[in-house]
């Protein structure tokens, strides 16, 4: 036995080198196998690393909500915007304006009372009702745009150039004064304007300012003393630029834009709870009017509307603004009667346009106009092409020559007619507000500030395709 196991091992121990050689290739083949394996691993998640690096990157550039939207502000001296304000109270002419400049242009805030009156007209429990003046839109806008989200400080990148400058104040505070003092500020800024490195892209066509005056106040034809206004819009430079106001005279260059209403939300919500609110009202009045006769302007048709009101027995709601009651300077007593009328009529007073028809839209009020001027030549992107579909319009002459008898021509209109009407305002009520600056993602609201925005980055992109070269400026 002994001998025999002995030579089992030494057999054993002969075998092993042979069986050695044989696995050994077996060995190498699954060694370099699996050093292969591993780099195809490897090469394949840094492949997939890399791939999802370059996607994230083009994911981001495509992504790019301010591609084509940058605006820079330039930063003028104060004395084109800032002091005019300051120093409100130094000038005669602006000093009943100076109380509405707080809370960046909106005023006063209005306050619930104690009775509920003002919460039951308004939604004042939200915070955003307030004594805002239809003049100060300037401020308003500059606020608005300093919180704009696609705002850059490399003026290269900007497709737009903002002007801050309070045009409205500057004209107003020199009611009356020699055309040479009332001409200097806006010269002293278009000189300004043409020595910045940004005028030479496009020699101001990307440039655009807000007033929140009428655009006749800034093209004086003359330079008599005796003239209105100023020439700011008759400056070369000026004439490059857009400008915004509540009121145009029509030129290519200016564009109408809402007068300021006194509802200034910051949530999504609060517009359309206060859209459920009008569309339920109970409305008393056929029809209202709120304002005063112009018995000095001969071709006002405002007595003749104030005389069928107060023949209407009942129909017609009439908030004298003439008297000396401040009824019509009191935003809950104006909206009041807005809300309580199915039509509400926007004559012309001293120009076409009025606030008024702002307000009573707000209301959700149907506008009746006078004047294709008073909305539908002037605001072209707030409201619909078709007219028909959210007022009515009676022509001036025929309200002078007694051709129509207002309350005649409204009782005719059918119910479906008038509840289609009302939809249709009630659309518009967010797109001719002006909202609290600052909100972002879905509470961001398209309001009157966003449409005016966009329009002028489209107009901005327009001269850039059609400009083949710079022969198509006007070259200051």
């Amino acid at each position: 036995m002994e001998e025999f196991n002995t030579k089992k091992k030494q057999t054993v121990r002969k075998r092993s080198p042979k069986l050695l050689i044989d696995i050994l290739p077996t060995l190498v083949f699954c060694l370099l196998f699996v050093l292969h394996i591993n780099q195809i691993i490897t090469f394949l998640f840094l492949s997939d690393k890399q791939t999802l690096h370059i996607t994230v990157k083009a994911k981001h550039g495509e992504t790019d909500t301010c591609a084509g939207r940058y605006i820079y502000i330039h930063n003028l001296p104060s004395r084109f915007n800032d002091d005019l304000i300051k120093n409100c109270e130094a000038y005669a002419e602006l000093r009943n304006k100076c109380k509405y400049l707080v809370n960046s242009g909106f005023g006063p805030k209005i306050l619930e009372d104690d009775h509920n009156h003002t919460t039951r007209v308004l939604t004042t429990e939200t915070g955003s009702w307030y004594s805002t003046n239809q003049f100060m839109l300037e401020v308003i806008f500059r606020e608005k745009m300093r919180h704009y989200e696609c705002l850059t400080n490399d003026s290269s990148r900007s497709s737009a150039v903002f002007v801050p400058f309070y045009a409205g104040f500057d004209v107003r505070r020199f009611w009356g004064y020699s055309v040479k003092l009332r001409d200097q500020l806006g010269e002293d800024l278009a000189q300004w304007l043409r020595e910045r490195p940004e005028w030479s892209k496009m020699y101001g066509r990307d440039h655009f300012f807000v007033t929140g005056r009428v655009g006749r106040d800034f093209r004086r034809v003359s330079d008599q003393d005796s003239d209105w206004g100023n020439k700011l819009m008759r400056l070369p430079e000026f004439e490059n630029m857009t400008m915004l106001s509540i009121e145009t005279n029509c030129w290519s260059n200016e564009f109408a834009v809402p007068y300021p209403t006194y509802f200034h939300p910051e949530r999504r919500i609060e517009v359309k709870r206060w859209q459920r609110k009008v569309r339920k009202m109970e409305r008393r009045y056929l029809f209202s009017f709120v304002g005063a006769p112009r018995p000095e302007m001969e071709e006002s048709i405002r007595g003749e509307i104030i005389r069928q009101c107060l023949a209407s027995q009942g129909k017609c709601k009439f908030l004298n603004c003439e008297t000396l009651s401040k009824d019509c300077g009191d935003p809950v007593k104006v909206m009041e009667v807005f809300q309580d009328s199915v039509f509400c009529l926007q004559p012309p007073g001293d120009t076409p346009t009025r606030r008024s028809t702002f307000d009573s839209i707000l209301a959700g009020c149907i506008p009746v106009f006078f004047n294709p001027d008073s909305v539908y030549s002037q605001y072209k992107w707030y409201f619909p092409k078709d007219h028909t579909k959210y007022s009515v319009y009676v022509p001036e002459e025929d309200v002078k020559n007694g051709k129509v008898i207002i309350e005649k021509l409204l009782v005719e209109i059918s119910k479906e007619r008038i509840l289609s009407m009302r939809n249709e305002v009630e659309k518009i009520i967010p797109m001719i507000i002006y909202t609290k600056p600052g909100a972002v993602g879905p509470d961001k609201i398209e309001d009157a500030f966003e449409i005016a925005v966009s329009k002028v980055l489209e107009r901005v992109s327009l001269f850039q395709d059609n400009a083949t070269d710079r022969s198509s400026y006007y070259i200051i």
